[in-house]
């Protein structure tokens, strides 16, 4: 089999499941990631051969797919920001909603030296692109995951940055752990109520971890009511706080956060023009 004929094969399987763009975008992404060749280059090498085990890895792949599994996890690779990360079943991927909120934060100025702390940082995309972006910063990422904190560390690694890890409950602190005062406080922590399970696409909901993801529909304010706490004592004066959000609880989050004297409440649509990102200062 050909290059030109897997990509036609994989393309016409995927189908299935995606409309043209997105089976044609998960396509390219298989086939780049199975023969190392760019788009440009197996266009000059449309006619190559694959490798018995190039056969069989395609083979492979294509059954993960068609299970609905994200083309992520099938990889192990996701990008955000323009960087390269590590994923699996115990990291949710990287949305491009989130590069937004990152965005953000390296708008706000006097970023010279700052101590910034990502909760529940999950694969680290966020600690790990901020310390990129901000060299100079001391950044600091909690998980209550095992897992997810070793991830997040490969994937420092990864990209050549250092991260303070740690591993807590953000909503049951073990008082021995002693933290500094923060510039900032960002978090896209678990925020989709259980009943909206049903709404959710099938290679998110059988696929991504549930605990990073859903949180009760009788209390689905749990983890910014903690963090906001968690906030008032640890936020240097004049810190600002940043969360993802759930766009049908923008209302009561903002309320939320005026009751616990927070100020400069901002909320910003993403890209999608939904309510996704809200900042506010202490």
């Amino acid at each position: 089999m050909t290059i030109s004929e897997a990509s036609k094969k994989l393309n016409e399987s995927l189908l299935r499941l995606h409309e043209k763009r997105e089976a044609g975008k998960i396509s390219d992404m298989i086939i780049e990631n199975l023969t190392g060749l760019s788009k440009t280059e197996r266009l000059i090498h449309k006619e190559k051969e694959l490798t018995k085990q190039q056969h069989q890895q395609l083979q492979d792949f294509t059954q993960q797919l068609l299970r609905h599994k994200p083309v992520q996890y099938v990889l192990h690779e996701a990008w955000f920001f323009g960087l390269k990360f590590y994923v699996d079943q115990n990291v949710l991927i990287p949305r491009p909603e989130t590069e937004e909120l990152v965005e953000l934060i390296l708008k706000q100025p006097d970023l010279n030296h700052p101590k910034i702390l990502d909760v529940g940082c999950g694969s680290g995309c966020i600690a790990i692109t901020l310390k990129k972006k901000l060299p100079a910063a001391t950044i600091f990422g909690l998980d209550i995951s095992a897992e997810a904190l070793n991830i997040s560390k490969k994937n420092a690694s990864l990209n050549q940055v250092s991260i303070e890890f740690i591993k807590a409950d953000i909503l049951n602190l073990n008082k021995d752990i002693v933290f500094p005062d923060f510039d900032i406080i960002v978090s896209n922590p678990p925020y989709i109520r259980k009943s909206e399970a049903s709404l959710m696409n099938l290679n998110v909901l059988n696929f991504e971890p549930h605990q990073a993801l859903f949180v009760p529909d009788n209390n689905p304010l749990i983890f910014y009511k903690a963090i906001a706490a968690f906030s008032l004592k640890h936020l240097k004066k004049d810190g600002k706080l940043f969360f993802e959000i759930n766009e049908s609880l923008s209302n009561e989050i903002v309320s939320l956060l005026q009751s616990k004297g927070f100020s400069d409440i901002e909320s910003k649509k993403d890209l999608y023009g939904k309510e996704r990102i809200v900042s506010v200062s202490l």
